[in-house]
């Protein structure tokens, strides 16, 4: 991995921008959105940058 974001981090091992070792992300920045009209919970948002391996 030649960057490693250590504002961000991350656990989903099954996303391209995962920083492989480390729990962070190798973007510089993400978009966040929702799939719920009107979120409540932390579970309605979603990290709109995810990419699969």
């Amino acid at each position: 991995m030649s960057h490693i974001n250590q504002s961000i981090k991350c656990t989903v091992e099954q996303c391209q921008h995962h920083a492989g070792a480390q729990n962070y992300c190798s973007l510089d920045c993400i978009t966040v959105g929702t799939h719920e009209a009107c979120p409540t919970v932390d579970q309605c948002t979603d990290c709109l940058s995810f990419r699969v391996k």
